[in-house]
């Protein structure tokens, strides 16, 4: 985080996790962060920022964004799911409309990932 937030080419966005009482049995939740990507996703779209927006989740709650983006007809709009063999291909759809899927396998993965060990600072 601090690397790309020193970047000055990514904008980082933090959320406080939450720990449950039952903490280290049950993980962690992280919230928040779905409603400030799907506001990025449509303010963004609504300023003219890109001509194409594609979401990278299986995140339901993100539906309404893809939606509203759809709806002002200013950018183009797309997902991309993980695709692996011998498991389900989980995507994001809207209702009557056609969304090109990027589907991203384990070679892509590994062509993309970022290789650096950010615990080294």
């Amino acid at each position: 985080m601090a690397a790309w937030s020193r970047s000055g080419i990514v904008e980082t966005i933090t959320r406080t996790l939450q720990y449950s009482a039952h903490w280290p049995s049950v993980k962690p939740v992280e919230k928040g962060i779905d409603v400030s990507l799907a506001l990025d996703f449509a303010l963004m779209a609504y300023r003219g920022e890109y001509d194409v927006g594609i979401l990278m989740s299986t995140d339901t709650d993100l539906v309404p964004a893809l939606e509203a983006v759809a709806q002002l007809g200013s950018a183009r709009v797309e997902v991309a799911a993980w695709s692996s063999p011998g498991r389900s291909r989980r995507r994001l759809t809207i209702k009557r409309r056609k969304l090109w899927c990027h589907w991203l396998d384990d070679s892509e993965y590994r062509r993309v990932r970022d290789k650096r060990d950010y615990t080294r600072q």
